[in-house]
């Protein structure tokens, strides 16, 4: 395997970086406090073309590949990971129906849309469906030209703030998987309704809310590919989803580690800096192997993306080892600024609230357990 990046590749990473550094991070700490999303932020990201990184190039966009992509998402993440589940949300999970089951026609009017600045959301979890995607209950009812959709959407990322969704209704609960339709839908459309903010434990910045569909009426030619086609769209979004997010895990993971290499270096006990005590360094070291090893699992996931190769397995590792690698490094870092870090003077209580969605969204831990081993068991 090669690891050098492309020209481009590393351009969007320092790009990336740079904007991190100089646009978010000052910011960060301010946002979560106040659960504030940054709106002048965002618009400085369309601005520079990081809100748009997975449109295609034909369509307007960077055209940036899957390990482009999600080196960028890593960098954004070291700064915020709310703002960085905004962007992903936004520029690569609600999307990426469109991207795999849209017409032309159908991607014209999406990425014309998302061009000029609109928001988009990924609409799937239910409150009484979440890892069970095949049992949403939202309904969809075909209408003359048109279908008829009911039914509440629960944590939906950019809920309240996107103008486009990506939604999943069912036919008929009965058929299961088979009954799932996905849908192209204006936020605008008579019928949408927004619940209250979620108040979450970290990813502060992001808008986390539910999404009510009350008779909303959508044309069939907002269809995504054909009826009973929506589970199949949905889990090809989801394996294309869980590189990317193993690679805000790590961007999570990394700012939690170079703020504990940096306070260990500053800090002093007993005469000298706690980063010259055997302990502290073997946390250290134990943080550098957990991050890279992460870090090679998400290149690995998306480079076999980029290729064309079966990544389905190669993914959920990514996504599992990075999860539980930001959690790991999250609680570390505490323990490295010891009761210091147990307050909200210091970023690691941040980096620690952060961490724990990376475990449970976009497929838990435990499922991609599920995943792993069922591709361990078929092919031994």
């Amino acid at each position: 395997m090669d690891f050098r990046f492309s020209e481009e590749q590393e351009m969007m990473r320092r790009m990336a970086r740079d904007f991190a550094e100089n646009e978010i991070i000052p910011y960060a700490q301010e946002w979560d406090k106040n659960n504030e999303f940054p709106e002048a932020t965002i618009k400085k990201m369309f601005d520079v073309g990081l809100m748009t990184i997975g449109i295609p190039a034909e369509y307007g966009g960077a055209g940036l590949d899957y390990v482009a992509q999600n080196l960028v998402v890593e960098e954004i993440a070291r700064g915020d990971a709310g703002l960085c589940v905004t962007m992903a949300a936004n520029t690569l999970l609600g999307p990426d129906p469109v991207l795999i089951a849209g017409t032309h026609e159908q991607k014209q009017w999406w990425y014309g849309l998302q061009n000029e600045g609109v928001l988009s959301a990924f609409c799937l979890t239910e409150p009484g469906a979440g890892s069970d995607a095949a049992g949403i209950s939202a309904k969809c009812v075909k209408d003359g030209n048109d279908y008829i959709l009911n039914g509440t959407k629960q944590f939906i990322s950019n809920g309240g703030v996107a103008g486009l969704y990506t939604v999943f209704a069912t036919l008929d609960k009965k058929l299961g998987s088979k009954g799932i339709c996905c849908f192209m839908v204006d936020r605008h459309t008579p019928g949408i309704s927004i619940g209250p903010k979620e108040d979450k434990l970290g990813i502060r910045s992001s808008n986390t809310t539910s999404v009510i569909f009350e008779d909303v009426r959508v044309p069939s030619k907002n269809l995504l590919g054909g009826e009973g086609e929506g589970f199949k769209i949905c889990m090809k979004t989801l394996d294309i989803s869980r590189a990317m997010v193993g690679a805000m895990a790590t961007g999570v993971a990394q700012a939690a580690f170079e703020a504990s290499v940096k306070y260990a270096k500053e800090r002093v006990q007993f005469g000298k800096p706690i980063a010259s005590f055997q302990a502290i360094q073997f946390i250290l070291a134990d943080m550098a192997q957990y991050i890279q090893a992460s870090r090679l699992l998400y290149l690995e996931a998306s480079s076999k993306q980029d290729m064309g190769l079966p990544y389905t397995a190669a993914a959920s590792l990514a996504k599992c080892f990075a999860g539980d690698t930001a959690m790991k490094v999250a609680c570390d870092a505490v323990q490295v600024y010891g009761g210091y870090g147990y307050t909200k003077e210091y970023p690691v209580e941040k980096y620690f609230r952060d961490a724990k969605i990376m475990q449970i969204f976009e497929g838990t831990a435990q499922v991609q357990r599920i995943v792993i081993a069922g591709d361990v068991l078929r092919s031994m």
